[in-house]
């Protein structure tokens, strides 16, 4: 997927044909679906609108003006290419462009006012819509979902999650997905399909269209979706080269530098960023144009004035891993600094930058890390006592404080009200929890309750956790990566917290 310092894990086989498709949780294969994609859509699972919670009080608003909207993340944003090789495949759009709300972590809510085309000026999504219809949507990790692509099949551009608010999915009848592949040249045939994980099964569907740009699909159900292609050669993609400066070490003229490689995707910036964010050491992003073209081949970096850099070179490869790759470079002198990248066997510069003093100044303004203290714990309390609690195995480090005995372990009260605050993301919740497929169709099958299917899924989480672990904390452990997990939820689990340690 970028730049790899490591080989892609095993990957699973490929099936053709129809045939029993193993779940996401048991790692198995895709199956191409040659059945037509129906004009009609349905929502996966079969759950009613009713259950979709109803998050920052939306209730089918209009799409908010600029000063209703959350502040986006740069690394939600899609960067549009700028390639002179296939600027004329890269047709103009003339597409409505709309600015979606962030209404919780990374889900973006916008809001369709009729039947017409739109696209979305943070992801590059573009919606064909029948009626008016509130949409929300989140990128996903491919390193998620990579492990069903083997072989010849290969990722084309980011995965997302995509749902309907309070109305049925058939009234989104396309979605047109952006791609990193470079067709410039007219006698590449290139076959995009997409990767659709239905019914917690991954399925390979058909597109109806590509453009130089973006890929078409038609709606069949909605579910985490990415587009993807088929190829034993290698493919060109539109790159993108993100810079990272250390902060902390510039005091002492010492300059430390991370550079990354990945396509120009967001599901692979997101993944970059969020290595970046969960460093032992802290970074900002050095703002610098990142777009360049980049083969399945070797790079190496130089710098001027000459640097220490490590590795020497790398293979950019579009093999998915957690552990990205990444050139770092130091420098014992203060900027200035010109960084190139260079292809090794032509020893062509594919992309080059100019790092100057202002580019390394951290503007941002820090914000006070909101600290829980322990009503229980007196501010008279020893050291020793302190040192006892840590010895019993209770982690302080996430500021939610020491808890003077041992947890006995969620209600199920608590799960029940845990699950009233799910919406239609609650079997990616399951997921997160550990249950297989199968597990999770005997549950839906045992009840038609929805609330109580979501209710014995996290009961089964319990049932499976060992004495001791099957708290309100590590329930949250759990969940808080998953990217569709609700405020609401996110809001009960923190005061579920915060009331154990007031008792």
């Amino acid at each position: 997927m970028v730049a790899e310092m490591e080989s892609c894990g095993a990957a699973c086989h490929l099936e053709n044909g129809h045939g029993d498709i193993p779940t996401l949780h048991e790692k198995g294969s895709l199956t191409e679906s040659d059945d037509g994609v129906s004009g009609c859509a349905e929502k996966d699972g079969g759950e009613g609108d009713a259950e979709e919670p109803d998050i920052e009080g939306s209730n089918n608003e209009s799409n908010p003006g600029p000063e209703a909207e959350v502040s986006i993340a740069k690394d939600e944003m899609h960067l549009k290419s700028c390639c002179e090789k296939c600027k004329a495949a890269q047709q103009s759009h003339d597409h409505e462009q709309v600015t979606p709300r962030k209404i919780s972590k990374g889900r973006l809510q916008v809001q369709l006012e009729g039947e017409g085309t739109y696209e979305c000026s943070v992801t590059g999504l573009v919606f064909e819509v029948s009626e008016p219809v509130l949409i929300r949507y989140s990128v996903l990790s491919w390193s998620k979902f990579g492990m069903f692509l083997r072989d010849s099949w290969k990722f084309a551009g980011p995965i997302f999650n995509v749902d309907t608010v309070n109305k049925d999915a058939s009234v989104l009848k396309s979605i047109q997905f952006p791609h990193s592949l470079c067709l410039a040249d007219p006698d590449t045939e290139m076959t995009f399909s997409v990767l659709h994980i239905k019914d917690n099964r991954p399925i390979i569907e058909p597109t109806v269209d590509h453009s130089g740009s973006h890929v078409k699909w038609c709606v069949s159900s909605l579910s985490p979706v990415g587009p993807i292609i088929q190829t034993n050669q290698p493919v060109e993609h539109h790159g993108v080269v993100l810079v990272y400066k250390e902060l902390g070490n510039s005091s002492n003229n010492n300059y430390s530098f991370r550079i990354y490689l990945a396509t120009n995707n967001s599901s692979d910036v997101k993944d970059i960023s969020k290595e970046v964010r969960s460093s032992k050491k802290r970074y900002m992003k050095v703002e610098k144009p990142p777009t360049c073209k980049l083969d399945e081949r070797r790079y190496r970096l130089t710098s001027e004035p000459e640097g220490e850099i490590n590795p020497e070179d790398l293979a950019f490869t579009l093999a998915i891993t957690k552990l990205k790759g990444y050139y770092e470079a130091f420098f014992e002198q203060p900027p200035p600094f010109k960084l190139s990248l260079i292809e090794t066997d032509s020893d062509q510069t594919v992309w080059s930058a100019t790092i100057r003093e202002g580019d390394c100044v951290d503007n941002t303004v820090e914000k006070p890390k909101k600290r829980i203290e322990s009503r229980k714990r007196s501010s008279s309390a020893s050291e020793e006592e302190l040192t006892n609690k840590k010895r019993r195995g209770l982690d302080e480090s996430d500021g939610l404080g020491a808890l003077t005995s041992p947890d006995p372990g969620v209600t199920e009260k608590q799960l029940l009200r845990v699950a009233k605050q799910m919406g239609k993301e609650w079997k990616q919740a399951a997921i997160y929890l550990g249950l297989s497929s199968s597990k999770l169709d005997d549950i839906q099958a045992a009840d038609k309750d929805v609330t109580m299917q979501k209710f014995k899924m996290l009961v089964d989480w319990k049932s499976r956790r060992q004495p001791g672990e099957a708290t309100v904390h590590h329930l949250w452990t759990c969940l808080e990566e998953m990217e569709d997990l609700p405020n609401q939820v996110h809001h009960i689990l923190k005061d579920m917290m915060d009331n154990s340690l007031a008792k």
